[in-house]
């Protein structure tokens, strides 16, 4: 039997655009489902902030996203799901699902010489989430993260070719290549749109992890566990939000989502509240 939420929006959130690249793969992945995207482009980046404010941003837009009813919440933004808890499963009543848990699964599972990486914003890697995610799959694998400030602004602007950012990368990259890390997981969802300069550092033989397609998957999984899967014959329909002024996103969003991100609402807090 289908359940009464099963056509019901999934809500997905980041701090900014760089989630639509978690967005890109659920639509791939269920084309049938709806989407309500928020994206705090008014208030991003995240990664520099304190735990503290990421976690009040985070459950502000949580709040947010519940009102419109959605039947899941994605955390799209690694630096959100290391600071909100566990408890904020108790506090909403809909399945959360976060981009760390899957793609530590997938960084393990490819991992060859079971040395791996992960890169991520400071507010990541210095609260050891993954660190702590790989030691609780209790899997034999030794694991390094490294932050990479800069790359979030790079991507800001559209820059993925400037030499500039080749010297940001290899100053970041080469410890890790030191390492002999044979998988680096993309700790941050804007860091795909780099992976062509991330791959020319670190080298063809490595795997690079993109949280996006697990996070699809672990999507799926859980709408078909919770009786939530939207059996509807028709193509989904993606709503998105802005807290900053949307016409600042337009040309962004379709780098990170495609052609699907046309109109965007704008959702000031003082509107949104």
């Amino acid at each position: 039997m289908v359940s009464d939420r099963s056509s019901a929006p999934i809500g997905m959130f980041d701090s900014g655009l760089g989630g639509l690249t978690v967005a890109r793969a659920v639509i791939d992945l269920l084309p049938h489902e709806d989407l309500v995207y928020f994206g705090d482009t008014a208030r991003t980046p995240y990664g520099p902030r304190p735990p503290q404010q990421i976690r009040e941003f985070g459950l502000e837009i949580m709040d947010l996203l519940v009102e419109e009813n959605v039947k899941m919440i994605v955390v799209a933004c690694n630096s959100v799901d290391v600071t909100v808890g566990v408890d904020v499963h108790e506090r909403y009543g809909v399945p959360i699902v976060s981009v760390i848990e899957p793609g530590v699964k997938a960084g393990i599972g490819a991992t060859r010489n079971r040395r791996l990486g992960m890169i991520g914003t400071v507010a990541t890697v210095e609260s050891r989430a993954y660190d702590v995610a790989v030691e609780r799959t209790k899997a034999n694998v030794f694991f390094e993260s490294r932050s990479c400030p800069k790359f979030v602004d790079f991507v800001e602007r559209g820059d993925t070719t400037s030499d500039a950012l080749l010297a940001a990368a290899e100053d970041y990259l080469t410890p890790l290549k030191e390492l002999d890390i044979d998988t680096l997981i993309l700790g941050c969802t804007h860091y795909p749109l780099l992976s062509g300069v991330i791959q020319y550092v670190m080298g063809d033989d490595v795997v690079l992890i993109s949280s996006a397609e697990a996070t699809a998957n672990e999507v799926y999984a859980q709408l078909l566990d919770t009786d939530r899967l939207n059996r509807a014959e028709r193509p989904g329909h993606q709503r998105f939000m802005l807290s900053g002024e949307p016409e600042s996103g337009g040309e962004l969003g379709r780098r990170f989502l495609g052609p699907e991100f046309g109109h965007a609402e704008h959702r000031p807090w003082e509107a949104a509240a």
